[in-house]
């Protein structure tokens, strides 16, 4: 496990900025802590310091996984979320979409929203806004990007996955 380089680090900052701007200080300097984030295994995990100070006690091939993934890197260095962030983007997201009951399902599965779908927009929300989609019951649901009214997701990080990736989601 190892600390970010900057250039890993500015851009999965990119990647979170679109979801949360400038929240993104409130990450790293909680009032619970501190905590940073770390590469192992090319996925970027999110732990507190004290945590962390426990985990290299461990050997690198013997260490799974500490603190919440956040995401991984790809082959070509770009950096994809995990739904395991959504919990932690969630609270901090500039921009909310809440989608109707019936659309839902639908939408986990993969298929785009219409606006008939949606219960509630953020205002203000422009086109290709990173925003993080609810259910009525204010449960996270999705990352994703708006697209012309209609609601897209280039997928990014959604609770389905679980469902349809559940052999390679380690």
């Amino acid at each position: 496990m190892r600390p970010l380089t900057d250039e890993e680090t500015k851009t999965m900052f990119e990647k979170l900025s679109k979801y949360i701007g400038e929240n993104i200080k409130l990450l790293v300097d909680r009032p619970d802590g501190t905590y940073c984030f770390r590469l192992h295994s090319d996925r970027v995990y999110y732990m507190s310091e004290r945590i962390l100070k426990l985990a290299t006690n461990i050997s690198r091939d013997k260490l799974v996984s500490v603190g919440t993934c956040f995401g991984k890197f790809t082959k070509t260095n770009k950096f994809r979320l995990h739904i395991t962030a959504l919990d932690f983007l969630a609270p901090y997201a500039k921009f909310k979409v809440w989608v109707k009951p019936g659309a839902e399902q639908s939408f986990l599965y993969g298929n785009h929203v219409l606006k008939s779908g949606l219960g509630r927009i953020t205002e203000n929300t422009m086109q290709y806004q990173g925003v993080v989609v609810y259910s009525m019951a204010d449960v996270p649901l999705v990352c994703c990007h708006t697209l012309k009214g209609n609601i897209r997701m280039f997928h990014q990080a959604d609770v389905g996955e679980f469902i349809r990736n559940e052999d390679t989601l380690t």
